[in-house]
C-alpha cells in the first residue's frame, strides 16, 4: 500500500479585534476546499491573539470537516446511485 499525504494550510487574519482563519486542504488531484473560521473578541476581555486565533482556526477546521463530509456523501451517491446518511 502506498502511503497518501494531504497538507492543510491554516492562514490567519486579524483586524480589530476579529481573527479570520482560512484553512485550504489539498488533497492529490481533489479540488482544493476551503474552511473558514471567525473569532472576535469582547471588548470587555484581554486582549490575548493566541486565544482568537485558536478559536477561530478550531471553526475554520470545523467547517472544512463539513465540507469534506458532504464531498464524501457526494462521492458514495454517484457510485451507490442512492442517498448517502453520513454524519459529522
Amino acid at each position: 500500500m502506498q502511503e497518501k499525504s494531504w497538507s492543510v494550510n491554516i492562514a490567519l487574519d486579524e483586524h480589530d479585534g476579529q481573527t479570520r482563519a482560512t484553512a485550504r486542504l489539498r488533497a492529490g488531484d481533489r479540488p482544493e476546499l476551503e474552511g473558514v473560521g471567525m473569532a472576535r473578541r469582547n471588548p470587555a476581555d484581554s486582549d490575548i491573539p493566541e486565544i482568537g486565533n485558536e478559536l477561530a482556526t478550531a471553526r475554520a477546521l470545523a467547517d472544512l470537516a463539513h465540507q469534506l463530509i458532504e464531498v464524501t456523501a457526494g462521492d458514495i451517491e454517484k457510485v451507490t446511485k442512492l442517498p448517502a446518511h453520513l454524519r459529522a
